[in-house]
């Protein structure tokens, strides 16, 4: 058996989650790759997936195969290209994982020039408002945005993202405009949690090195950054947010900011990705585009 063809075939098998699409892609007969996934099985002396008529879905020793097979096939990429400097050489596949503000205002905008410079590049975007697992769902880098809790991750810091307040104009014409945190009291704050049934907190305002809280009014809560901006432009309250993600709607006038003087601690930016000695080209590559592109959004 050709370990690693056969290796080949299960990473393949593993993100398709069919062993037909697996084999039609490969140009392969679906027996030739069942049996072979078979036979790497046997040989680890456990199964990696589980199949039914339906789907196939990894094992939890499938879940830890695939991460390290994954690796290990990358950095056999990267052999074949070690020598080369030419960007353009540079191949293989990026999973990454960021905010949805970061993804649709800062990378996918600026993506197509740096696939243009590195056509050997294939690129998974993940984002959402859910924190990855970093290491079990196999990301090469993942961007955060806020305190971070992970551990046994590398972390760069990309810096601090600027937070306003902001209110629409016909939420301000039907409550008028809060002039100090005391104007509060009589207001409507939409409220954001990460996970429905958590107690929102109440308008932050930053301060001498620390967080107060002020309790507010306000009958909306949402879980996800596009509901939370959506909210807020339709009049339903007053929201925190980074100056990036509603920077367009200031300027087109949807949104104006209020209390300015009394902002929210800023957002720190991280880069985070999984505690390896030898990081591929690629993702190095990446990495550092990454950095250089947020340098315009963070202070």
């Amino acid at each position: 058996m050709d370990k690693i063809h056969a290796m080949q075939l299960f990473v393949r098998v593993a993100e398709l989650a069919s062993f037909s699409r697996a084999a039609e892609s490969l140009s392969l007969p679906r027996g030739s790759v069942s049996r072979q996934i078979q036979a790497l099985e046997d040989e680890l002396g456990t199964r990696l997936l589980h199949r039914t008529t339906r789907r196939v879905q990894l094992t939890q020793d499938g879940m830890v195969y695939y991460e390290r097979a994954r690796d290990l096939l990358a950095n056999l990429d990267e052999l074949d290209t070690l020598f080369q400097r030419d960007p353009a050489s540079i191949s293989g596949r990026l999973r990454v994982d960021m905010p949805v503000p970061v993804a649709t205002k800062m990378v996918l905008p600026r993506l197509p020039a740096f696939l243009q410079q590195h056509p050997g590049i294939e690129l998974e975007l993940s984002s959402s408002d859910r924190l990855v697992d970093v290491i079990q769902e196999g990301f090469d880098c993942v961007v955060r945005i806020g305190e971070l809790s992970d551990s046994g991750l590398v972390a760069k810091s990309l810096g601090q993202l600027t937070v306003l307040n902001c209110a629409s104009p016909d939420y301000l014409t039907r409550f008028g405009w809060p002039e100090s945190p005391a104007d509060l009291a009589s207001h409507a704050l939409v409220h954001y949690v990460p996970t429905m049934g958590i107690r929102p907190q109440g308008f932050e305002i930053w301060h001498d090195g620390q967080s107060q809280w002020i309790k507010t009014g306000g009958v909306v809560t949402v879980n996800s950054t596009e509901s939370y901006h959506a909210a807020c432009l339709a009049g339903l309250g007053i929201i925190q947010a980074p100056r990036v993600g509603v920077r367009e709607a200031l300027r087109s006038g949807k949104l104006v900011e209020i209390l300015p003087q009394y902002r929210a601690r800023p957002m720190p930016v991280s880069l985070i990705w999984p505690h390896r000695r030898n990081l591929s080209r690629r993702v190095h590559l990446f990495m550092a585009w990454l950095s250089e592109i947020m340098k315009e959004y963070v202070d």
